[in-house]
């Protein structure tokens, strides 16, 4: 990874974007700091929290922090802190994600080499019941070559400029909450950027914390947050088409599980609940 700067032109950015839970955004920010980022690469976008959020980022003055007076949604948030970001690379991620020491270098080494274009690391979900550090580095070294080609996750993911630049920015349109990231690599794979996910880079996500906040503060925790018939119908995702692609990703699910339990013991999408592994 090239040596940040305060300049604003550090090869990597991160991009995160917040609405409460600020214990979660403090612990996502801790571990970003012992695995050597710095706050002058950090952009927090803050979509009107109301948990003294705005009050914890004044304490942190090389962070870019961004303000909302109110939530203006995930899309309209990443395209803030992509347009406030002159990097070669962007990392988009979640505030309830934990990181460990060599992840970025892991996902920038892994893309310039192998010719990425977006690319997210290996993950697990759920309960942080286990020994985060120690597991990560035996995951890194077994995993080092695993990879999964055309996909990317909305939890965490590595956008080199070029994509933004050819083929734009994030859809904002509010009523595609929760279809964002879906839609951006649907729109980069046409335009034949090349999405994966690989095992140099490991991270935990806790699991939708922003959402669940989301639906709390709107009084609508079993409603869904974007309109589903209506992304549909703009990205063009006839009934016909919609099952020929749940049956190509469930057979790809499939193989990929099934092909690195064999090779490596583990796969690139893990969960964790009730104190056992679960693979995907």
């Amino acid at each position: 990874m090239t040596p940040p700067s305060d300049t604003g032109k550090a090869k990597v950015a991160i991009v995160i974007p917040v609405f409460n839970e600020l214990p979660y955004t403090i612990n996502c920010l801790e571990s970003l700091k012992q695995s050597g980022v710095r706050d002058s690469q950090i952009l927090i976008v803050n979509n009107g929290s109301t948990d003294g959020t705005a009050e914890f980022l004044a304490g942190r003055s090389k962070i870019l922090a961004i303000h909302n007076s109110e939530n203006r949604g995930c899309g309209f948030a990443w395209n803030q802190g992509a347009k406030a970001s002159s990097s070669v690379w962007t990392v988009v991620m979640n505030n309830d994600v934990l990181v460990t020491p060599g992840w970025l270098e892991g996902l920038v080494g892994f893309a310039e080499e192998e010719g990425f274009d977006v690319v997210s690391p290996a993950m697990c979900e759920g309960e942080l019941d286990y020994d985060f550090s120690t597991y990560t580095a035996k995951f890194i070294r077994t995993m080092h070559s695993a990879k999964r080609r055309g996909v990317a996750s909305g939890v965490c993911f590595m956008v080199h400029r070029q994509v933004f630049n050819s083929i734009g920015l994030f859809d904002d349109d509010p009523k595609l909450g929760g279809y964002e990231d879906d839609e951006f690599f649907r729109r980069a794979r046409r335009f034949r950027f090349r999405l994966a996910t690989t095992g140099r880079a490991f991270i935990h996500h806790f699991g939708s914390v922003t959402q669940k906040s989301i639906k709390a503060a709107r009084k609508m925790p079993k409603k869904e947050l974007g309109n589903r018939e209506e992304y549909r119908c703009k990205t063009g995702q006839t009934w016909i088409k919609r099952k020929i692609t749940q049956v190509r990703t469930g057979v790809r699910g499939v193989w990929w599980k099934k092909t690195e339990l064999w090779r490596f013991g583990r796969t690139l999408h893990e969960k964790r609940f009730g104190g056992r592994w679960k693979f995907f």
